[in-house]
């Protein structure tokens, strides 16, 4: 008997309860694209760190025991996708998972979740930030904000930084190993850019209009959606601007119903129109 007769992505992100965000928003946007999600849980909270109370559980210790079971069930993954990650073990954990189920045909795509706004999280050290970019070596498709590219370039960060500069940034990180690479976030006045490189095929800039403030969340659904589309065939750029084009519009919802914003982003509604 084969477990393997539909697309699957592997999901390596914490599960958080409330406050949509991580493997609780990723999972129904993958399934929406028609993919079996499958998560690894890396940690449980009862909603994210942003709110001034939460329950925590780390589940690195726990993390491979329930990756071996996957390996005795012969699992095979056409994507592997991966979030925030806590620690050194954790990565190395997710290092040993891409190399034992990876294939030809497995597409892993790596979000870097390092920092934001020029500024690094309290948990990722100099260690941390180093074995991130051993990481992103094995990933095929990349989707980095523009503090992560910075960092994990070693390039010093400007938020003013200009297109020229953006896409140097770009080159260096093709030169890690990945393919396909989308720096998100890009903020210029009202407008937020994506840039996407792809060697000799892309090399554009999205622009989308400011909608309210910055929501928990948005980068998974990003990452989610590029996931899906690659185990798809769906064309980078393509994808890409699916992505934005579909937050852009749960960010609408989202602003209309006065959502908190560490409540996150409203996509239920517009779930269904996401093919």
């Amino acid at each position: 008997m084969s477990h393997n007769n539909q697309k699957k992505i592997a999901l390596i992100n914490d599960f958080t309860g409330f406050g949509k965000c991580s493997i609780a928003v990723s999972l129904p946007i993958i399934s929406a694209l028609k993919i079996q999600c499958c998560p690894v849980p890396t940690s449980i909270f009862s909603n994210h760190t942003a709110y001034s109370e939460y329950f925590f559980e780390d589940y690195t210790d726990k993390m491979q025991s329930y990756i071996d079971n996957w390996k005795k069930l012969d699992l095979r993954f056409e994507g592997i996708s991966t979030g925030f990650l806590g620690s050194e073990k954790q990565i190395e954990i997710v290092e040993k998972f891409i190399t034992d189920f990876k294939d030809k045909e497995t597409v892993v795509v790596v979000d870097p979740v390092m920092g934001d706004y020029g500024v690094k999280y309290a948990t990722y050290t100099k260690d941390m930030c180093e074995r991130m970019k051993e990481l992103v070596c094995l990933a095929d498709v990349i989707t980095p904000n523009l503090t992560e590219s910075c960092i994990l370039t070693d390039t010093s960060y400007d938020e003013k930084m200009s297109f020229s500069e953006i896409r140097k940034i770009a080159k260096k990180l093709a030169d890690l190993g990945p393919e396909k690479i989308v720096i998100t976030g890009i903020i210029r006045e009202d407008y937020i850019y994506n840039y996407v490189y792809e060697e000799g095929k892309n090399d554009k800039f999205l622009r989308n209009k400011r909608i309210g403030k910055e929501r928990s969340g948005t980068g998974d659904i990003y990452s989610a959606i590029i996931s899906a589309d690659a185990v798809n065939g769906v064309e980078f750029f393509e994808s890409v601007k699916k992505a934005a084009d579909f937050i852009k519009k749960c960010l609408v919802i989202s602003e209309k119903r006065d959502i908190p914003c560490e409540d996150g982003i409203c996509f239920e509604d517009v779930l269904t129109k996401l093919k």
